[in-house]
Parts: C-alpha cells; sequence; structure tokens
C-alpha cells in the first residue's frame, strides 16, 4: 500500500489476530524441514492475495526475496526503504523489485534485486521454492522467492534505495499472536491489512502491508 505522508499505519485501529491458530514449532523451521516443505507442496488458499487497487498504472511483474537466514534461531532477512522512493517509501521491505526485460524467470529477478538493494550474492543464497503472487494496491504482481541464506553473508545496502538492512527472528514472525489486523475506512470501502512489530535494539520495525500479507501466507504454508 503506497501511503501519504500524512498517514501513519500504526495510529490505525487494530486488534490482535483471534483465530487461535498456533505458532510454527521449532522443529519445522529447521534447513531440512523447510526445503522438504516446499519440495513436497501441497494444495492451498493463501489469505492474502490481492489488495484494492489504487493506482491505474498497468500491472507489472515484480519479485521479492524472503531470505531466511539460518542461524541458530533463523531469521528474516529485511529492509527498511529510503523515504524518497516513488513506491512504498519509508516501509519495511523485502530485497525486491520489477522485473527486468533481460531476466530469465521471477527467481533471477529476485536474486538480481537483492544483489542490487543489498549485495547479497548468489554463493549465499539456497533458493528452495515460491509461493503464491500477491498483488499490491500500486499495481505490482509480485512472486515471492524464498530462499536459505548462509549465516556467513556478506551485505552492503544501496543507499539511494535502503535506509537500513535488519532480521526478525522467524519464530517470531510464524507466530500469529505477534499479527495484528487493522481496519481503515475509505471513499472505496474498508480496508484491512496485518502488520507484525518487532522492537529491534529499541527501536520498532513496523512490518505491515504487503510485506506482512506475504509472511502470513508462509506462516500458512508451512502450518500445512
Amino acid at each position: 500500500m503506497t501511503i501519504p505522508a500524512s498517514f501513519d499505519p500504526r495510529a490505525v485501529p487494530f486488534r490482535l489476530d483471534a483465530s487461535g491458530l498456533p505458532p510454527i514449532s521449532a522443529d519445522r523451521l529447521t534447513p531440512q524441514a523447510l526445503t522438504r516443505r516446499f519440495a513436497e507442496p501441497l494444495d492451498w488458499v493463501p489469505e492474502f492475495r490481492k489488495e484494492p487497487r489504487f493506482s491505474d498504472r498497468n500491472l507489472t511483474a515484480a519479485s521479492v526475496l524472503i531470505g531466511l537466514v539460518m542461524r541458530e534461531r533463523p531469521t528474516v532477512l529485511l529492509t527498511q526503504r529510503t523515504a524518497h522512493l516513488s513506491s512504498h517509501s519509508g516501509q519495511v521491505a523485502f530485497p525486491g523489485g520489477k522485473a527486468d526485460v533481460d531476466d530469465e524467470s521471477p527467481v533471477a529477478t529476485a536474486l538480481r534485486e537483492a544483489q542490487e538493494e543489498v549485495g547479497l550474492g548468489a554463493e549465499f543464497v539456497n533458493v528452495i521454492g515460491t509461493l503464491p503472487h500477491y498483488t499490491t494496491g500500486s499495481s505490482f504482481v509480485i512472486t515471492p522467492v524464498v530462499a536459505l541464506l548462509s549465516p556467513n553473508l556478506v551485505l552492503a545496502a544501496n543507499a539511494f534505495e535502503v535506509d537500513a538492512i535488519f532480521e526478525v527472528p522467524l519464530d517470531f514472525l510464524m507466530n500469529p499472536a505477534h499479527h495484528r489486523r487493522h481496519q481503515m475506512a475509505t471513499p472505496n470501502g474498508i480496508r484491512e491489512w496485518l502488520s507484525m512489530p518487532y522492537h529491534d535494539t529499541g527501536r520498532e520495525r513496523f512490518i505491515w502491508g504487503a510485506t506482512a500479507g506475504m509472511l502470513r501466507n508462509l506462516y500458512q504454508f508451512l502450518a500445512l
């Protein structure tokens, strides 16, 4: 969701997820279990697939890299986008962006964008699968590419696009107790989205919108 400068998603009322869903257990977040889960996909319907459109631009293919850093306690690699970008400025996001004509596949797009944005080299990446497309209100049709990342990865932020690189524990994000549901009335009807705020060394990383929606879809996939 692209937001005007005057809009603060933190200020929109929320309720905690009341579904009573259990967290994903640690034994299902190991490299072996994650790889096995993507190798044997099951039929399922993601909860979040498409946001209400607020842009008249043509649909544009894009990819993001959901990078799972295989530390002793696995984490998810995320970025804080710089405030001047024309799309999703200032928001927490996965490394990623729109497809180039030279990209051979959505996976190639995700890997190229991750290298350009955070300096992630292919030698640190083991792609294990993809999640269903997620279409944003800004007209991007995103392929989420899921990969295991070496804990020895070396990163360097592209200062034009990335204000900060950080990691959030995977088990925190895969626990619905940390998922908030926001609702807001708009001229086009009620809009709803998730947030998953995380406090990182005293600073809140406000994960919301498309990023939170794709993480919720990952939770559903792993919970099957």
